[in-house]
């Protein structure tokens, strides 16, 4: 599985730049590309509002919060988005394929693994990050 250069680019000017708010990429002809990229003022909803319903994808957030302390804090979360409803090969082609595609983004501090948008809810970013 190849990875096209935009996800290696895009995911750098997030961790670095902070100039987008997330990422979706999907796999297409034996390749991983970047499909949908979020301004830096995008909401979580617009994040979770940009997955298909029954097709699978990566996704990187960064999602921004603030402590117990009251600091301001950041963590870069890598989402694999497998909906029930997708196809089997497409979900076997992308949990075959995660590991190696993580390797290639430097930076994500947590993972998560969502098969239906409960699973992915704020509140469980937020208990994941803090």
């Amino acid at each position: 599985m190849a990875v096209d250069d935009q996800c290696k680019l895009k995911f750098l000017e997030l961790k670095s730049k902070r100039n987008h708010r997330f990422i979706v990429f999907k796999i297409e002809d034996q390749q991983v590309i970047v499909e949908k990229v979020g301004s830096p003022d995008a909401s979580y909803e617009d994040f979770t509002n940009s997955l298909p319903v029954n097709e699978c994808r990566y996704a990187v957030f960064d999602f921004d919060f603030t402590t117990d302390e009251n600091c301001q804090k950041s963590k870069i979360f890598f989402i694999a988005w497998a909906p029930d409803t997708s196809k089997v090969r497409a979900k076997m082609v992308y949990a075959s394929s995660k590991d190696r595609f993580k390797r290639e983004l430097d930076g994500i501090q947590v993972e998560l693994q969502a098969t239906d948008p409960s699973e992915m809810s704020f509140d469980i970013i937020k208990a994941r990050a803090i």
